[in-house]
């Protein structure tokens, strides 16, 4: 075999390597995973906090502002767009986007049809309002998606028409306030049911520079660990240098000399540990043989 004509030191690497090599790239993946674990945390732990201060907001609108204004929709020559939640919540937000640290946070009621254009689901959020469609028990989807500032982690949650009093606005355009058709027209926005999924709220929050941090902290360890290694190796080969491969090398050129028949060298032995064992038995070892060869000499000569 191959590895039997290898030399010790060789071997020693060898199989060091194969440890340490194995070990970073067990403690890579786990290392891996457990930032982007971290990292998956820390912008969702964002998006939470927001999706449910909008929640917070739509809930104030429907249950204080709506009632106070509702009676002036009839009267007024223009829709009172504050009585709709989702309205207000993306109003919120983006006065909430003018601060630099959340200009890259996005909140959207995307509407397959909506009264207001601007709510109008792209082909990913139409996506997300089928598939909370065709399971009703699904509550919520989030992950990551590519927009045009770098990666961002959102979360969406379905929107079902659970009042009867959203239908004065959504069902048929001949019961919707004047100033509401005045304002929208009669085509978008209408013939929503009881029940129905009809939007996805969507909360993007920017997760590139999370991740990057992830990556960062995974390649400084990942490079410590590998500083360690190249130590640990260096260190190993110094010491089986010092104290296992030069004495045996020691051994080997006197026992190659006693094997020419040069009796008068002794195998050094400086240690107590396993190769100044060996030295000492190859010392009493060396001695028998001389014992030996002396008897043998007097035999032929008598």
């Amino acid at each position: 075999m191959l590895l039997n004509k290898l030399k010790l030191r060789t071997k020693f690497n060898i199989l060091l390597i194969t440890i340490f090599l194995s070990g970073i790239l067990a403690s890579g993946v786990t290392l891996s995973l457990i930032l982007q674990q971290r990292a998956q945390a820390e912008v969702t732990a964002k998006a939470l906090v927001l999706l449910q201060t909008m929640n917070a907001v739509r809930d104030y609108t429907s249950d204080n502002i709506q009632p106070l204004l509702s009676p002036q929709l009839e009267t007024e020559s223009v829709f009172i767009s504050e009585t709709v939640p989702a309205y207000s919540a993306t109003e919120v937000f983006q006065k909430l986007r003018r601060d630099p640290n959340y200009k890259s946070f996005f909140y959207k009621e995307a509407t397959l049809n909506p009264t207001n254009l601007r709510d109008k689901a792209d082909s990913f959020e139409q996506d997300l309002v089928e598939t909370f469609r065709k399971d009703p028990n699904l509550k919520e989807i989030s992950g990551f998606r590519t927009l045009p500032g770098g990666r961002s982690f959102y979360i969406a949650r379905p929107l079902a028409v659970k009042k009867e009093n959203c239908l004065r606005c959504h069902g048929d355009p001949n019961n919707a306030p004047k100033s509401q058709l005045a304002t929208y027209g009669a085509d978008n926005g209408y013939g929503w049911k009881l029940n129905d999924i009809v939007a996805v709220q969507m909360l993007s929050v920017p997760a590139e520079e999370v991740l990057n941090q992830a990556n960062r902290s995974f390649s400084l360890v990942l490079l410590t660990l590998l500083g360690v290694f190249g130590l640990i190796v260096v260190g190993i080969n110094f010491l089986l240098k010092q104290t296992v491969i030069r004495p045996l090398q020691k051994m080997a050129k006197i026992a190659e000399s006693i094997s020419m028949g040069d009796m008068d060298t002794e195998f050094e032995q400086k240690t107590e540990d396993e190769i100044g064992m060996l030295a000492k038995a190859f010392n009493r070892m060396k001695s028998s043989l001389a014992i030996s060869m002396d008897l043998l000499n007097k035999h032929r000569k008598g």
